[in-house]
Formats: structure tokens, sequence, C-alpha cells
């Protein structure tokens, strides 16, 4: 790879990264099924959960509750091109969230986790697409709730 593909390679998992966290907090978090390739995988080895292909992981993605209102921010995305085909990255996330929101401002609390994820991308007909994503969560607490349950 010449410096320019590595570089339009490296800027594409990158906006994967960021599409995904997006996606979930201001978009509809079932369509981040999308990003991962068709055998997909998303991992948390520290609470056994495991959702395999983009069926179950718009399922997974798409149960979060309605009344759910979190923004996540993600920082030192690195990501490393192994080859034409293949690329890996790390990036660091701070997540705030509450259950309950119906509107408005939300005083600020703590952040709710804090963690990073390790994931690998295959490109796949000219696009870069998720293969695995796994969480690490070294910091993590209950979802608060508005409705004080």
């Amino acid at each position: 790879m010449d410096s320019l593909e590595r570089l339009l390679a490296e800027r594409a998992c990158e906006r994967l990264v960021l599409d995904f966290v997006h996606r979930l907090d201001l978009g509809e978090p079932a369509s981040v099924a999308e990003l991962f390739t068709e055998d997909g995988v998303w991992r948390w080895p520290a609470d056994d959960r495991l959702v395999e292909g983009r069926t179950a992981l718009r399922a997974y993605f798409g149960a979060r509750p309605a009344d759910r209102l979190s923004r996540r921010m993600m920082a030192n995305v690195l990501v490393t091109v192994d080859s034409p085909t293949e690329a890996r990255a790390t990036s660091y996330f701070t997540t705030y969230r509450v259950d309950g929101h119906t509107g408005g401002m939300v005083p600020a609390g703590p952040p709710v986790q804090i963690g990073h994820y390790e994931d690998t991308f295959r490109k796949l007909d000219g696009q870069w697409l998720l293969s695995t994503r796994t969480l690490f969560l070294p910091f993590g607490g209950p979802t608060p709730s508005l409705d004080g349950s």
C-alpha cells in the first residue's frame, strides 16, 4: 500500500468508530449493525456477552430503551492498517447516560462507563466494515433512571 491508500484506510476505519457511537447516541441504534460485516461480532468478555451476525446485532442494539439519553465521547483512536483488506484499532470512550428521559436538559452527573474498544476491520467490495468490536470496561456502574427507579 502506498501512503495515500494507507491514510484513506485509516480514515475510513476511524470514521466507523465514530459513526458507531453517533448512531447509538443520535440516530437509530439498530442501524449500527450495518457498520459490521455480515458475520460481525460484538463482545464484552467480562460480562460474557457475545453477539454474532448482523441480524443479532440489529436486535441487540435495537433493544435499547426508547427513553435512554446517552452521549459518548471518543478519544485516542489509533488505527493500524495491516494489509489492503485488514486493519485494527483501539479507541477510548466515556459514556454519560440516563433512562427515563422525556425531553429537556438533564443535570450532569458522573460518567456511567469509561473504557476502550478493540476493533478489527475488513475491506469488502471496496468498503471498510467492522469485523469485531470488543469492549473493555474498567470503570462502570448502573444507568441511573430519572424516574427514581
